[in-house]
């Protein structure tokens, strides 16, 4: 696994290994994993509703990258945002959003999050506290800041979970955001997921330094890598710095080094690095077959238990992929709609 790196995604920047994470109670395991497996059943049929020409316009997949969120998830509370980047549809389902809107809204349909006029990118639910969905690289990084100012203002102690990736941590806008948030000492955690290819580039080659949660050092915010495919340690850090940003201390960067499995987008075919090293991924360090391990090695379910699971959360994805594909697509009208608010 030459292209990730002297480092990969096993250990830290250092070469030292991954601290070992906190154990999960049964009720956390089967938690985690019922969560990212949806996750990626859904990307999964999204990828194949895309090839269908059921979706159109760009679409990110999230398949490989399911613990980040999922764990984060687990330490946020009721009234935290979150805001992300055009990979987006696994934060949307982690936050608790409809499968059947989300769906809804990539086929460009009345029943989507966004009313079908939003697309893969850019869908939004103020129920959930989700913030989008931006198509525009490191967009989500001073919204997110914004967010948390809000917070701030209204004086209660909600965080901002503001993710982007390894290749928008490089633009301007970040650092100046950056800047701002520790100068207002703004409840907002800065989630790198860097999944070690900006695009189609590998961060050796984009980045002249990798260790990215070390980019707030100049403006004395504290980071710190973690293990992004171990659902446990997601939670565990998460856990960490919210207690961080709620208590007054400012922003907080996590870099959560972790790895897609499909290319960039639909369009992308991924040939800047080897089949070798994908499948090397997922049998090593999988985060849903990591779960699974120790629920079966650990005697907490069976693998008829889950292979319930698996029937019960396709169930839901077909359901959701049909409404999809039936659902009426919006009225010509709606092309004026929601373009102006008059305050």
């Amino acid at each position: 696994m030459a292209a990730l790196g002297s480092q990969g995604i096993s250990t830290l920047a250092t070469g030292a290994p991954f601290p070992a994470p906190p154990v999960f109670t049964r009720d956390e395991e089967m938690n985690a994993y019922r969560e990212m497996l949806l996750i990626r059943r859904f990307e999964e049929r999204a990828g194949q509703l895309y090839g269908m020409g059921f979706i159109g316009g760009f679409c990110h997949l999230y398949i490989g990258q399911e613990a980040v969120v999922v764990g984060l998830q687990m330490a946020a509370k009721q009234g935290d945002q979150v805001i992300t980047t055009y990979r987006d549809h696994g934060h949307m389902l982690a936050t608790g959003m409809d499968p059947k809107g989300v769906m809804a809204e990539l086929t460009g349909r009345r029943g989507g999050y966004s009313k079908g006029k939003g697309g893969s990118m850019h869908m939004f639910s103020k129920e959930r506290h989700f913030y989008g969905g931006h198509g525009i690289v490191g967009a989500s990084v001073p919204l997110g800041a914004g967010l948390a100012f809000a917070n701030v203002y209204r004086g209660n102690d909600n965080v901002c979970w503001c993710y982007f990736g390894d290749g928008a941590a490089n633009q301007g806008q970040v650092y100046e955001t950056f800047n701002m948030a520790k100068l207002w000492h703004l409840p907002v955690i800065f989630v790198i997921e860097n999944n070690r290819y900006a695009m189609g580039t590998a961060i050796e080659r984009s980045s002249a330094t990798t260790n990215f949660a070390l980019r707030g050092s100049s403006f004395d915010i504290p980071g710190e890598q973690v293990d992004g495919m171990d659902v446990r340690a997601c939670r565990a850090a998460g856990e960490k710095v919210a207690a961080h940003a709620r208590s007054g201390q400012g922003p907080y960067i996590l870099e959560m080094l972790t790895y897609r499995y499909r290319g960039h987008s639909m369009s992308d075919p991924a040939k800047y690095r080897t089949r070798e090293e994908v499948d090397k991924v997922r049998e090593q360090q999988d985060p849903i077959e990591r779960v699974r391990k120790r629920v079966i090695d650990g005697g907490l379910a069976s693998e008829e238990d889950l292979k319930a699971i698996d029937a019960e959360i396709r169930a839901v994805v077909v359901a959701a992929a049909e409404f999809a594909q039936t659902d009426p697509e919006p009225d010509p009208s709606e092309l004026y709609t929601d373009v102006l608010l008059e305050a």
